[in-house]
């Protein structure tokens, strides 16, 4: 099957797929487009180390005239990534493009538009909800986990957070054609899954974006913000069925225990976003049915797919926390 990039099509339906898909994937891409962003080199394997440096401690020990203190030595911390190579296509017949009156080589960029970004989207999740700050609404385990988020909860997280000398969040990027990086008011980002907007709502302070004062860059899938914490709500973000307390009043997929949320606490730099360089980020590859090979003879097959060089890493445990918790079953 011949899978050469937009082989048989011209520049102008080239250019008008690849807009396409990055229209059909934005909505579902909200963690996958905070963090930093970091490029490996073409051609220089598929392993990059970061390196981080290991803060200095305060020199408070006076100086004595005319000696000079002793030297110090930089450390640093490897922080190190592989990429790896994801990507999926459909198949299309002839038969179907001929006789069908459907938009079908629309509806497939649309899916694997959607596919693409939901699989950025849940790589991304996967590690920064593997990060080892933890707190629990509620008992010091997971298990016992069967109340929502509180004010109390989050106060103590800021409070952690600038222990660890972790910086707000100042800017992000923005979704256009050149990936516009925009200032905000500093902010720790919250991920959250949607499912916890109705308990965050009953928090003192809830302000919804459309109570924000003056003109304010609104953050991919912000659904609001409680002080310096602004919430963006996914249904991507993975849950613990059953995993927490006693369900009492709390949503539980089997009815017995709590369904246990993450709600992800992010501070500046504190995770990154790996991609190749040198090669589109994402990049569509349609095989138009026309083409002719040994494995499509008669023309009778066509696909429409993706691939993407990518990895996610943490870059600092102690600039994340993450707030175990239940929601309300409604």
């Amino acid at each position: 099957m011949a899978t050469t990039s937009m082989s048989g099509l011209s520049n102008a339906v080239r250019a008008h797929f690849d807009a396409q898909q990055l229209k059909y994937a934005e909505p579902i891409l909200c963690v996958a487009k905070m963090g930093m962003e970091r490029t490996l080199p073409k051609n220089r394997g598929d392993q990059v180390k970061y390196l981080r440096p290991v803060p200095l401690p305060a020199a408070t020990t006076p100086l004595t005239e005319g000696v000079a203190p002793t030297g110090q030595a930089m450390t640093y911390e490897d922080v190190n990534v592989t990429t790896a190579q994801y990507g999926a296509f459909v198949e299309i017949t002839d038969k179907v493009l001929d006789l069908i009156e459907c938009p079908v080589l629309k509806d497939a960029t649309k899916l694997c538009g959607e596919q693409r970004a939901e699989t950025v989207e849940l790589i991304v999740m996967g590690v920064i909800r593997g990060g080892t700050s933890v707190v629990y609404a509620n008992g010091s385990a997971r298990n016992a986990v069967n109340t929502v988020p509180t004010i109390g909860k989050l106060r103590g997280i800021n409070q952690f957070l600038r222990r660890q000398r972790a910086k707000t969040i100042t800017e992000f990027v923005k979704s256009t054609a050149n990936q516009t990086t925009v200032a905000i008011k500093p902010c720790w980002v919250v991920i959250c899954h949607t499912d916890a907007q109705a308990d965050l709502e009953q928090i003192s302070g809830w302000k919804s974006p459309e109570q924000y004062v003056g003109t304010t860059e609104l953050l991919p899938c912000e659904i609001g913000s409680i002080g310096e914490f602004r919430f963006c709500a996914s249904p991507l973000v993975p849950i613990w069925a059953d995993a927490g307390g006693a369900k009492g009043a709390m949503k539980s997929t089997s009815g017995t225990s709590a369904d246990v949320y993450p709600m992800i606490v992010l501070a500046q730099d504190c995770f990154g976003r790996t991609t190749l360089g040198g090669y589109s980020a994402e990049k569509l590859l349609i095989s138009d049915a026309a083409n002719i090979s040994v494995a499509n003879p008669l023309g009778q097959k066509g696909t429409v797919g993706w691939k993407q060089y990518f990895a996610s890493w943490i870059a600092n445990n102690t600039w994340m926390t993450r707030l175990e918790h239940a929601i309300t079953l409604l």
